[in-house]
C-alpha cells in the first residue's frame, strides 16, 4: 500500500510523526505536510503565490506557508511517483466533531484527496496524549481496507477517544453533531493600542446525540463518520422552487 500522508498541524507534529511511524511498518509512505500549524484552514489552496518544498533529514516534505489542501495536491499530482493507492491526514491534535469539518484543514486534506480520485481517511484524536492509540487504530483500518475495500466514494472521519489502545470499546459509524454558535471574540490592544482580535474557542455541544460523532467518543469508542463532498440540499429543491414560485423572483426581468 503506497499513502500520501498529510496533516494541519505542521510536518513535525507529534501526531504526524506518530502515525507516519506506525505506518512504515507496513506500507510506503511519503510524508507532505505543512512547514507550521494551519489549523482551520479548511480547503484554502494558495492561488495568489508559488509553493516552495523543502525535504527534511527524515524525507519528509515540507511545503513553506502552504495548507493541507496545497500539500495534497502537490503530493498527488507531483511529488509522490507512482501516485499513492489512499490518502490519509492526520493524527490531529484535537477532535474534528460535527461542525469542525467545515473548518478542519485535517479534514480538508482527506478531501482534497477525495477530489482527486483517491479513498481518503481524516484521523483525529480527542485530546493531546494517546497518539499511539490512534495510530494503530488507523492501521488497523488500513489493513482492513487493503483485504477488503470499500467503494463508498466518502472520506472517512475518524475521531478517536484519548485512552490507551486497551480502554477503547469498539468502532461506532456515526453522524455528524452539531455545536452551538461560537461567539467568543478576545479583544487586547497592542503597546501601540492598536486592536487585536483573537477568535475564541468554538461553540458547546448542541446536538450530541446517541449516534453522533460527539457521544460515540465520550463513551470510548472511535467514530467513523462518511462524509460527502456533495453539499447539495436535495430535500430543499422544491421548497426553493416553490419560493421563487410565490415570491415571483422568477418574473420579467
Amino acid at each position: 500500500m503506497r499513502i500520501l500522508l498529510s496533516n494541519d498541524d505542521g510536518v513535525t507534529a507529534p501526531g504526524i510523526q506518530t502515525l507516519a511511524a506506525a505506518l512504515r511498518e507496513f506500507a510506503e509512505v511519503m510524508v507532505v505536510a505543512p512547514d507550521r500549524n494551519r489549523s482551520g484552514s479548511s480547503n484554502a489552496l494558495t492561488l495568489d503565490a508559488p509553493l516552495r518544498t523543502v525535504t527534511l533529514v527524515n524525507g519528509d516534505v515540507s511545503v513553506q506557508q502552504g495548507t493541507p489542501t496545497d500539500c495534497v495536491y502537490l503530493g498527488v499530482n507531483a511529488l509522490m511517483r507512482p501516485r499513492p493507492d489512499i490518502v490519509v491526514s492526520g493524527i490531529n491534535a484535537g477532535p474534528n466533531f460535527g461542525d469542525d469539518v467545515i473548518y478542519s484543514g485535517t479534514v480538508a486534506a482527506a478531501m482534497e484527496g477525495r477530489h482527486l480520485g483517491f479513498p481518503a481517511l481524516a484521523v483525529s484524536l480527542n485530546g493531546y496524549e494517546h497518539y499511539a492509540t490512534a495510530a494503530a487504530v488507523t492501521c488497523r483500518i488500513l489493513r482492513a481496507l487493503q483485504r477488503e475495500p470499500l467503494r463508498t466514494g466518502k472520506i472517512l472521519n475518524i475521531n478517536v477517544p484519548n485512552l490507551p489502545l486497551a480502554e477503547i470499546k469498539g468502532i461506532k459509524v456515526t453522524r455528524c453533531g452539531t455545536r452551538h454558535p461560537a461567539e467568543r471574540v478576545f479583544h487586547q490592544q497592542d503597546p501601540r493600542g492598536q486592536d487585536l482580535w483573537w477568535i475564541g474557542p468554538p461553540g458547546d455541544k448542541f446536538d450530541a446525540g446517541p449516534d453522533t460523532d460527539f457521544a460515540a467518543v465520550e463513551q470510548g469508542y472511535v467514530s467513523i463518520t462518511p462524509l460527502q463532498v456533495d453539499l447539495t440540499a436535495y430535500v430543499a429543491q422544491d421548497v426553493v422552487n416553490t419560493w421563487l414560485a410565490n415570491a415571483e423572483v422568477s418574473g420579467e426581468w
